[in-house]
């Protein structure tokens, strides 16, 4: 019979074989490719020494095709928890140096009992994901796990945030948890996504595309909207999620870390009363009041490369983590559109979840007109945002910085929107329709000469941000300079804030 030391001996022989993942051809090959194993990965997200690995002696149960002999350390895919600077984190890192990272049965058991482990503890959860997909000699198996993922997934929207990384390729049913989290992050030049890969794409449709190009990292971040988040490679991209963390609670019950930034929260900027320009129709840079506004200038910008006539971003004001939706005059002049509704919105939904206040800042000359737009159902893309808005119970702050017009002002978070503040700035013009189409209209049977000068009358009256005051739609014209003063004041005032929507099981969103 062996000795205690014996035993523990063999463990220890068990654990350092699960160490050596798919053993040191399959790292070399992995490496090759320019990306890190799940372990080195692990080891990058986590503090040092953080890490406590979850089920590393689980082994699948299958026992068709020769599988029985096959060692799979760890089923492929290594699961647990630690910290990133100091605050509970869970992850999993599926490992492609053993059989291709494959999801078996006991592969997705692991990931969804992990995925339970920080319900059960209100702590995020990150997934790397570098797979070949389903493990065919495991049949439905393999697929059942995959359901058994996008439930735990679908519980957890909204309760602890979620983030995914695609690390290599990830295809078929295997793309949906991805797409059922909160963020996806993709790396350049080694990460896939799509439901058929190009060789299926070709039989069945004839059209030859590479698999780069079908579903690479940019074509998801500029073209799809799929992922939000693009990477240089495995470590700027381990390097993006810790940072996104920073800006994030761990769940829907915390709010998020205030961190001590060092940045005045009573500095205004002269500049901004100059950086509106004369002339209405002359763009200006929306991304340079952000980095006025915000704490020391620094932001993290959601899905930059798509909607790019919309912004979102996390940022922090007396640091304190809000969201920022804005306008991007440079792009569109600003119009909305089906996927910028899309953009906003989901951002929206997202910081409502996890208790992160917004600040929304306006110029917007409507919703951009054309055949292609409405056949592409932009008023059910622009319903989302106002459902978005109006299902919001976070504290909701608008800054009108010039241009407000019809249903996009509606849109962009006013008043009735539920907006607990708006602020306009001297240079807003909140109005059905800009001056000089409205009096096209109104004074269409007047001379020229008559509606020149009515035209002048209609821009005093109603193309300023004064009557919107005088009804009590905008609570305060303020100067430009002193917009990060009252932006935190109201943050300030607002900390308290408890609204109660209609009890019911949830809404039907436009979707």
């Amino acid at each position: 019979m062996a000795s205690v030391d014996e035993k523990i001996n063999l463990l220890h022989q068990k654990l350092e074989h699960i160490q050596q993942m798919g053993g040191e051809k399959q790292v070399e090959r992995q490496h090759s490719r320019g990306k890190l194993t799940a372990r080195e990965r692990l080891h990058l997200l986590f503090d040092e020494n953080s890490f406590v690995e979850t089920g590393a002696l689980r082994k699948h149960n299958c026992h068709y095709f020769g599988q029985e002999k096959k060692d799979i350390p760890a089923d492929g895919v290594v699961t647990g928890y630690g910290t990133v600077d100091g605050r509970l984190v869970f992850a999993f890192a599926q490992d492609f140096t053993v059989s291709g990272g494959s999801l078996g049965e006991a592969h997705a058991a692991k990931i969804v009992e992990l995925q339970k482990m920080a319900m059960k503890v209100g702590a995020p959860i990150i997934g790397m994901n570098d797979s070949g997909g389903a493990r065919i000699q495991e049949g439905v198996a393999a697929l059942s796990g995959f359901g058994d993922m996008f439930m735990q997934n679908t519980l957890a929207s909204g309760v602890i945030p979620q983030i995914c990384a695609i690390m290599g390729p990830c295809a078929g049913g295997a793309v949906y948890s991805p797409a059922l989290m909160d963020f996806v992050y993709m790396v350049k030049g080694t990460s896939q996504m799509f439901l058929t890969g190009p060789k299926v794409v070709e039989s069945v449709t004839g059209e030859q595309i590479s698999a780069e190009d079908l579903g690479g990292a940019m074509t998801h971040n500029s073209i799809s909207g799929v992922s939000q988040f693009a990477a240089e490679d495995d470590e700027d991209c381990i390097r993006q999620i810790r940072y996104l963390l920073s800006f994030l609670p761990g769940n829907n019950m915390e709010d998020a870390p205030v961190v001590d930034t060092g940045d005045d929260p009573a500095r205004t900027d002269p500049a901004l009363d100059h950086i509106i320009p004369d002339e209405a129709n002359m763009a200006y840079d929306m991304y340079d009041i952000i980095k006025s506004l915000v704490d020391n200038g620094e932001y993290y910008e959601v899905l930059k490369h798509w909607a790019k006539n919309a912004i979102t971003a996390f940022a922090r004001m007396d640091g304190q983590t809000v969201g920022v939706v804005a306008n991007q005059p440079k792009m569109m002049a600003g119009c909305l559109d089906y996927n910028a509704s899309d953009k906003i919105a989901r951002f929206v939904r997202f910081c409502d979840c996890f208790n992160i206040p917004l600040v929304t800042l306006v110029d917007v000359p409507g919703f951009l007109p054309g055949s292609q737009q409405e056949h592409a159902g932009v008023i059910r893309h622009g319903a989302k945002i106002l459902y978005a808005y109006c299902e919001a119970t976070v504290p909701k702050i608008t800054v009108v910085t010039r241009k407000a017009y019809g249903g996009a002002y509606i849109g962009m978070c006013c008043r009735q929107l539920g907006a607990d503040q708006v602020f306009a700035w001297p240079s807003a013009e909140i109005a059905v329709m800009g001056a000089e189409g409205a009096a096209r209209i109104i004074f269409r049977k007047n001379t020229p000469e008559e509606r020149e000068k009515l035209t002048e009358e209609y821009k005093q009256n109603f193309a300023s941000p004064y009557q919107a005051a005088e009804l009590g739609y905008v609570d305060a014209v303020i100067d430009p300079q002193n917009t990060r003063p009252y932006i935190i004041n109201a943050l300030k005032m607002l900390a308290s804030k408890h609204e109660v929507h209609p009890s019911k099981k949830h809404g039907s969103m436009p979707l």
